[in-house]
Protein backbone atom coordinates (compact mmCIF):
# COMPACT_ATOMS: atom_id res chain seq x y z
CA UNK A 1 0.00 0.00 0.00
CA UNK A 2 0.99 3.57 -1.30
CA UNK A 3 1.56 6.49 1.27
CA UNK A 4 -1.22 7.94 -0.40
CA UNK A 5 -3.52 4.59 -0.54
CA UNK A 6 -2.63 4.39 3.14
CA UNK A 7 -3.59 8.28 3.97
CA UNK A 8 -7.20 7.53 1.81
CA UNK A 9 -8.06 4.75 3.76
CA UNK A 10 -7.85 6.37 7.01
CA UNK A 11 -9.65 9.61 6.35
CA UNK A 12 -12.05 7.45 4.40
CA UNK A 13 -12.10 4.52 6.64
CA UNK A 14 -11.92 1.92 4.16
CA UNK A 15 -8.62 -0.19 2.43
CA UNK A 16 -8.25 1.01 -1.16
CA UNK A 17 -8.74 -1.24 -3.43
CA UNK A 18 -7.41 0.62 -7.01
CA UNK A 19 -6.75 4.00 -7.52
CA UNK A 20 -7.17 4.97 -10.47
CA UNK A 21 -5.64 8.62 -12.07
CA UNK A 22 -8.17 10.63 -13.70
CA UNK A 23 -8.28 13.94 -16.17
CA UNK A 24 -8.38 17.23 -14.99
CA UNK A 25 -6.93 19.19 -11.76
CA UNK A 26 -4.52 22.07 -11.56
CA UNK A 27 -2.81 21.07 -8.43
CA UNK A 28 -1.58 17.67 -7.98
CA UNK A 29 -2.95 14.58 -9.04
CA UNK A 30 -6.75 13.83 -9.78
CA UNK A 31 -7.57 9.78 -8.67
CA UNK A 32 -10.79 7.70 -8.50
CA UNK A 33 -10.36 5.63 -5.46
CA UNK A 34 -12.25 2.14 -4.97
CA UNK A 35 -12.86 1.26 -1.53
CA UNK A 36 -13.12 -2.11 0.24
CA UNK A 37 -16.80 -0.70 1.12
CA UNK A 38 -17.56 -0.63 -1.95
CA UNK A 39 -18.13 3.00 -2.04
CA UNK A 40 -15.83 4.88 -5.24
CA UNK A 41 -14.50 8.42 -4.17
CA UNK A 42 -12.40 11.01 -5.89
CA UNK A 43 -8.73 11.92 -4.67
CA UNK A 44 -7.06 15.09 -5.44
CA UNK A 45 -3.80 14.89 -3.97
CA UNK A 46 -0.85 17.32 -3.56
CA UNK A 47 2.46 18.93 -2.22
CA UNK A 48 1.96 21.32 1.45
CA UNK A 49 0.63 24.66 0.15
CA UNK A 50 -1.69 22.84 -2.21
CA UNK A 51 -4.32 24.54 -0.62
CA UNK A 52 -7.13 22.22 -1.02
CA UNK A 53 -9.12 22.63 1.97
CA UNK A 54 -10.42 26.01 0.57
CA UNK A 55 -11.52 23.63 -2.42
CA UNK A 56 -13.36 21.87 0.03
CA UNK A 57 -14.88 25.21 1.66
CA UNK A 58 -15.57 26.17 -1.70
CA UNK A 59 -17.41 22.89 -2.20
CA UNK A 60 -19.69 22.93 0.82
CA UNK A 61 -20.51 26.89 0.67
CA UNK A 62 -21.95 26.04 -2.98
CA UNK A 63 -23.99 22.92 -1.37
CA UNK A 64 -25.20 24.75 1.12
CA UNK A 65 -26.45 27.31 -1.04
CA UNK A 66 -28.35 24.49 -3.00
CA UNK A 67 -26.19 23.64 -5.71
CA UNK A 68 -25.08 20.15 -6.42
CA UNK A 69 -22.02 19.76 -6.02
CA UNK A 70 -19.60 16.11 -5.02
CA UNK A 71 -20.02 16.10 -1.26
CA UNK A 72 -16.77 16.29 0.55
CA UNK A 73 -15.77 13.62 3.12
CA UNK A 74 -12.42 15.16 4.15
CA UNK A 75 -10.42 18.53 3.19
CA UNK A 76 -6.69 19.37 4.34
CA UNK A 77 -3.89 21.38 2.14
CA UNK A 78 -2.47 18.63 0.68
CA UNK A 79 -5.78 15.98 -0.04
CA UNK A 80 -9.15 16.46 -0.88
CA UNK A 81 -11.63 12.94 -0.70
CA UNK A 82 -15.04 13.90 -2.16
CA UNK A 83 -17.52 11.58 -3.20
CA UNK A 84 -17.61 10.16 -6.54
CA UNK A 85 -20.41 10.98 -9.15
CA UNK A 86 -21.33 9.46 -11.76
CA UNK A 87 -21.39 11.05 -15.35
CA UNK A 88 -23.04 10.11 -18.76
CA UNK A 89 -22.70 12.24 -22.09
CA UNK A 90 -22.20 16.47 -21.76
CA UNK A 91 -24.18 19.61 -22.18
CA UNK A 92 -27.23 18.64 -24.31
CA UNK A 93 -29.90 21.07 -24.92
CA UNK A 94 -31.83 19.87 -21.56
CA UNK A 95 -28.83 20.16 -19.62
CA UNK A 96 -27.80 23.33 -20.77
CA UNK A 97 -31.23 24.33 -19.41
CA UNK A 98 -31.05 22.47 -16.13
CA UNK A 99 -27.98 24.33 -15.93
CA UNK A 100 -29.62 27.58 -16.24
CA UNK A 101 -32.24 26.88 -13.54
CA UNK A 102 -29.39 25.83 -11.25
CA UNK A 103 -27.32 28.65 -11.91
CA UNK A 104 -30.36 31.29 -11.33
CA UNK A 105 -31.18 29.83 -8.11
CA UNK A 106 -27.45 29.92 -7.23
CA UNK A 107 -27.61 33.45 -7.72
CA UNK A 108 -30.67 34.01 -5.42
CA UNK A 109 -28.17 34.04 -2.85
CA UNK A 110 -27.20 37.50 -2.15
CA UNK A 111 -24.70 39.24 0.29
CA UNK A 112 -24.26 42.96 1.46
CA UNK A 113 -21.08 43.45 -0.82
CA UNK A 114 -18.94 41.67 -3.29
CA UNK A 115 -16.33 39.61 -2.54
CA UNK A 116 -16.19 36.97 0.20
CA UNK A 117 -14.51 36.93 4.00
CA UNK A 118 -10.97 34.78 2.83
CA UNK A 119 -9.26 34.18 -0.71
CA UNK A 120 -10.21 31.46 -2.99
CA UNK A 121 -8.81 30.00 -5.89
CA UNK A 122 -9.25 29.80 -9.74
CA UNK A 123 -7.19 27.28 -11.28
CA UNK A 124 -4.63 26.95 -9.29
CA UNK A 125 -4.21 30.54 -8.23
CA UNK A 126 -5.10 32.56 -5.90
CA UNK A 127 -8.18 35.04 -6.60
CA UNK A 128 -8.24 37.92 -3.58
CA UNK A 129 -11.13 38.57 -2.43
CA UNK A 130 -11.78 40.66 0.87
CA UNK A 131 -15.27 42.70 0.73
CA UNK A 132 -16.48 45.50 -1.39
CA UNK A 133 -19.83 47.22 -1.49
CA UNK A 134 -18.85 48.90 -4.90
CA UNK A 135 -18.87 45.93 -7.69
CA UNK A 136 -16.58 48.62 -9.95
CA UNK A 137 -14.18 48.72 -7.78
CA UNK A 138 -13.89 45.09 -6.75
CA UNK A 139 -13.90 43.96 -10.34
CA UNK A 140 -11.38 46.69 -11.29
CA UNK A 141 -8.82 46.44 -8.49
CA UNK A 142 -9.34 42.46 -7.41
CA UNK A 143 -9.68 41.13 -10.66
CA UNK A 144 -8.36 42.74 -13.68
CA UNK A 145 -5.67 44.44 -12.29
CA UNK A 146 -5.26 42.20 -9.86
CA UNK A 147 -4.16 38.72 -12.40
CA UNK A 148 -2.84 41.62 -15.42
CA UNK A 149 -0.11 42.49 -12.50
CA UNK A 150 0.39 38.47 -11.66
CA UNK A 151 0.43 37.58 -15.49
CA UNK A 152 3.28 40.20 -15.66
CA UNK A 153 4.94 39.40 -12.57
CA UNK A 154 4.86 35.58 -14.86
CA UNK A 155 6.09 37.00 -17.73
CA UNK A 156 3.51 35.87 -19.78
CA UNK A 157 1.88 39.50 -20.06
CA UNK A 158 3.92 42.63 -21.83
CA UNK A 159 4.50 45.64 -19.35
CA UNK A 160 2.72 47.52 -22.25
CA UNK A 161 0.06 45.33 -22.28
CA UNK A 162 -0.35 45.85 -18.65
CA UNK A 163 -0.32 49.83 -19.06
CA UNK A 164 -3.34 49.26 -21.45
CA UNK A 165 -5.79 46.75 -18.98
CA UNK A 166 -4.84 50.37 -16.44
CA UNK A 167 -6.24 52.20 -19.54
CA UNK A 168 -9.25 50.15 -19.81
CA UNK A 169 -9.83 49.90 -15.88
CA UNK A 170 -10.41 53.22 -15.33
CA UNK A 171 -12.47 53.61 -17.89
CA UNK A 172 -14.93 50.80 -16.44
CA UNK A 173 -17.60 52.59 -15.45
CA UNK A 174 -18.59 53.98 -19.13
CA UNK A 175 -19.83 50.23 -19.86
CA UNK A 176 -20.61 48.59 -16.33
CA UNK A 177 -22.89 49.81 -13.55
CA UNK A 178 -23.81 48.50 -9.65
CA UNK A 179 -25.70 45.85 -10.07
CA UNK A 180 -28.79 45.52 -7.74
CA UNK A 181 -27.26 43.03 -5.35
CA UNK A 182 -24.16 41.19 -5.29
CA UNK A 183 -24.99 37.46 -5.96
CA UNK A 184 -22.89 34.10 -4.92
CA UNK A 185 -20.93 33.05 -8.03
CA UNK A 186 -19.75 29.09 -8.73
CA UNK A 187 -16.89 31.41 -10.67
CA UNK A 188 -15.15 28.93 -13.07
CA UNK A 189 -18.91 27.24 -14.66
CA UNK A 190 -16.93 25.85 -17.97
CA UNK A 191 -18.12 22.47 -19.68
CA UNK A 192 -15.31 20.90 -17.63
CA UNK A 193 -16.52 21.67 -14.60
CA UNK A 194 -19.83 20.93 -15.19
CA UNK A 195 -20.86 16.80 -14.77
CA UNK A 196 -23.96 15.64 -16.66
CA UNK A 197 -25.77 12.73 -16.50
CA UNK A 198 -28.67 11.59 -18.96
CA UNK A 199 -29.33 14.63 -19.91
CA UNK A 200 -29.36 16.77 -16.87
CA UNK A 201 -26.74 18.25 -14.58
CA UNK A 202 -25.33 16.06 -12.16
CA UNK A 203 -22.74 17.96 -10.31
CA UNK A 204 -20.50 21.26 -10.69
CA UNK A 205 -16.78 20.99 -9.97
CA UNK A 206 -13.62 22.94 -9.31
CA UNK A 207 -15.59 26.50 -7.59
CA UNK A 208 -13.86 29.49 -7.38
CA UNK A 209 -16.64 30.94 -5.07
CA UNK A 210 -17.42 34.64 -4.12
CA UNK A 211 -20.47 37.26 -4.74
CA UNK A 212 -20.22 39.22 -7.30
CA UNK A 213 -22.42 40.91 -10.61
CA UNK A 214 -24.02 37.24 -12.10
CA UNK A 215 -23.22 38.25 -15.36
CA UNK A 216 -19.74 37.62 -15.05
CA UNK A 217 -20.74 33.99 -14.55
CA UNK A 218 -23.13 34.20 -17.74
CA UNK A 219 -19.80 35.86 -19.62
CA UNK A 220 -17.81 33.01 -18.60
CA UNK A 221 -20.30 30.37 -20.19
CA UNK A 222 -19.97 31.86 -23.56
CA UNK A 223 -15.94 32.00 -23.54
CA UNK A 224 -15.77 28.64 -24.56
CA UNK A 225 -19.01 27.61 -25.83
CA UNK A 226 -20.35 26.20 -22.63
CA UNK A 227 -23.64 28.14 -23.13
CA UNK A 228 -25.63 28.79 -25.69
CA UNK A 229 -29.71 29.21 -26.84
CA UNK A 230 -30.97 27.27 -24.66
CA UNK A 231 -29.44 28.21 -21.41
CA UNK A 232 -29.99 31.69 -21.99
CA UNK A 233 -33.36 31.28 -23.07
CA UNK A 234 -33.94 29.46 -19.00
CA UNK A 235 -31.98 31.89 -17.57
CA UNK A 236 -34.15 34.73 -19.35
CA UNK A 237 -37.35 33.34 -17.96
CA UNK A 238 -36.56 33.20 -14.81
CA UNK A 239 -33.79 36.33 -13.75
CA UNK A 240 -34.04 38.86 -16.56
CA UNK A 241 -30.93 39.74 -18.39
CA UNK A 242 -30.26 43.29 -18.93
CA UNK A 243 -29.76 45.67 -21.45
CA UNK A 244 -26.27 45.59 -22.91
CA UNK A 245 -24.92 42.21 -21.45
CA UNK A 246 -24.32 40.70 -24.86
CA UNK A 247 -23.44 44.01 -26.69
CA UNK A 248 -20.42 44.49 -24.17
CA UNK A 249 -20.38 43.39 -20.55
CA UNK A 250 -19.91 40.09 -21.60
CA UNK A 251 -16.39 40.57 -23.24
CA UNK A 252 -15.40 43.02 -20.44
CA UNK A 253 -15.97 39.98 -17.68
CA UNK A 254 -14.12 38.11 -19.93
CA UNK A 255 -11.28 39.83 -19.58
CA UNK A 256 -10.97 38.54 -16.55
CA UNK A 257 -11.07 34.26 -17.37
CA UNK A 258 -8.34 35.50 -20.21
CA UNK A 259 -6.04 37.28 -17.95
CA UNK A 260 -6.07 34.12 -16.01
CA UNK A 261 -5.54 31.93 -19.10
CA UNK A 262 -2.88 34.34 -19.94
CA UNK A 263 -1.39 33.84 -16.65
CA UNK A 264 -1.61 30.15 -16.66
CA UNK A 265 -0.80 29.39 -20.40
CA UNK A 266 0.67 32.51 -22.08
CA UNK A 267 0.32 32.00 -26.28
CA UNK A 268 -2.84 32.27 -27.95
CA UNK A 269 -4.72 34.26 -24.45
CA UNK A 270 -2.58 36.88 -24.75
CA UNK A 271 -3.69 37.87 -27.86
CA UNK A 272 -7.32 37.42 -26.78
CA UNK A 273 -6.79 39.61 -24.37
CA UNK A 274 -4.76 41.93 -27.02
CA UNK A 275 -8.43 41.89 -28.66
CA UNK A 276 -10.39 42.45 -26.00
CA UNK A 277 -8.54 45.53 -24.99
CA UNK A 278 -8.35 47.02 -28.36
CA UNK A 279 -12.07 46.11 -29.17
CA UNK A 280 -12.94 48.79 -25.67
CA UNK A 281 -10.19 51.62 -27.59
CA UNK A 282 -7.18 50.83 -25.23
Amino acid sequence: MTPLEARIAEVAGARVLGLRPLSGGCVGGVFRADLASGVRVVVKAGEAGSRLDIEGDMLGALARAGLPVPAVIFAADALLVMEYIETSGGLTEGAEEHAAELLAKLHENTAPAHGLGRDTLIGGLTQPNGWNRSWLAFFRDRRILYMAGEAHRAGRLPARMVGRVEKLAARLGEWIAEPLRPSLVHGDAWGGNILCRDGRVAAFIDPAVYYADPEIELAFGTLFGTFGRAFFRRYGEIRALRDGFFEARRDLYNLYPLLVHARLFGGTYVGDVERTLTRFGC
